[in-house]
């Protein structure tokens, strides 16, 4: 069984369509939005096999201590990838927001979330 952990404002209908498919779902949080699990906190143990959220849920504000790269570290030791719901249009800004972040990082099109995230979980 497959596993996506998703974090806070992540649209139901793409939670919905893959628990139809037979995938778990598992909320995660940023620190600062008390929605399930903290992200940095997520282990083997959790079965995640995606990440999926929008951009703003991992950058961090600027006087912040924490960083993304801070934030997305368990996915990168868990080998877990992450896919970020940004609009096309802005793909360069955000690649230049994550520069930095060495985690695996996808971005995709909200109109292209569920086709992006069969292709990464194989169903």
């Amino acid at each position: 069984m497959k596993t996506v952990g998703y974090l806070e404002g992540t649209d139901s209908v793409y939670l919905t369509r893959l628990a139809a498919r037979g995938v778990d779902t598992l909320p995660l949080g940023n620190g600062a939005d008390n929605h399930g699990k903290y992200i940095g906190f997520i282990d083997k143990t959790d079965g995640i096999d995606l990440v999926i959220g929008y951009l703003h849920k991992v950058v961090t504000l600027s006087h912040q201590k924490t960083t993304t790269q801070d934030m997305l570290q368990a996915c990168l030791l868990n080998k877990i990838p992450v896919l970020l719901i940004v609009p096309k249009e802005l793909h360069e800004n955000a690649r230049e927001m994550l520069k930095n972040v060495t985690a695996d990082i996808r971005l995709t099109d909200p109109t292209d979330v569920m086709s992006e995230a069969r292709k990464i979980l194989a169903i």
